[in-house]
């Protein structure tokens, strides 16, 4: 066997053979799901913002997606990493707090909630207003709106590298 080739027999056979359980597979399966909904959430508001882009009367999926209200569904972003530390846990040693990929995963992790907690959903907010008021204020739209698609390409480069880190487990 090929040196490259026995690395990959070992991380094969240490992956069919450690058995953390159903459970852990469910939580396993719930942190990825709340990555893909929350992220997901996030590309949305980006592609919605870059749509109100010249539009002055935005169509209705536009207005219907900039109804007043929390963007539940982009915090679910929280739950990514409380349910991180709880594979964590549930790993029978496996993993550790100690690992790099962990601590990079969490540092990535915070530096996406801070970008959506202070640049993403409070410019949304403002869309918001500004959406269902049919203001005129272009200026601030157009600021708004930049905010929004910027910091949701941010968020999305963050989940991307964030992603590569928690597969490949370098």
């Amino acid at each position: 066997m090929q040196p490259a080739s026995a690395e990959l027999f070992a991380l094969s056979s240490f992956a069919l053979s450690s058995n953390r359980g159903a459970a852990y597979d469910v939580v396993l399966l719930a942190h990825i799901l709340s990555s893909i909904v929350g992220f997901g959430a996030v590309a949305v508001a980006g592609v919605n913002a870059l749509l109100l882009r010249g539009a002055e009367v935005p169509s209705a999926s536009v207005l219907r997606y900039y109804r007043p209200g929390v963007n539940w569904a982009g915090r679910v972003t929280f739950l990514v990493p409380v349910l991180g530390v709880a594979l964590v846990g549930m790993s029978h040693g496996s993993w550790s707090f100690s690992d790099g990929w962990v601590l990079g995963g969490l540092a990535l992790w915070v530096v996406a909630a801070m970008a959506g907690e202070m640049a993403v959903w409070p410019a949304e907010r403002g869309l918001q207003l500004l959406v269902t008021e049919r203001s005129s204020d272009d200026v601030r739209r157009r600021s708004l709106r930049r905010q929004v698609a910027v910091g949701s390409a941010a968020m999305m480069l963050v989940f991307v590298v964030a992603t590569v880190i928690m597969v490949a487990k370098p």
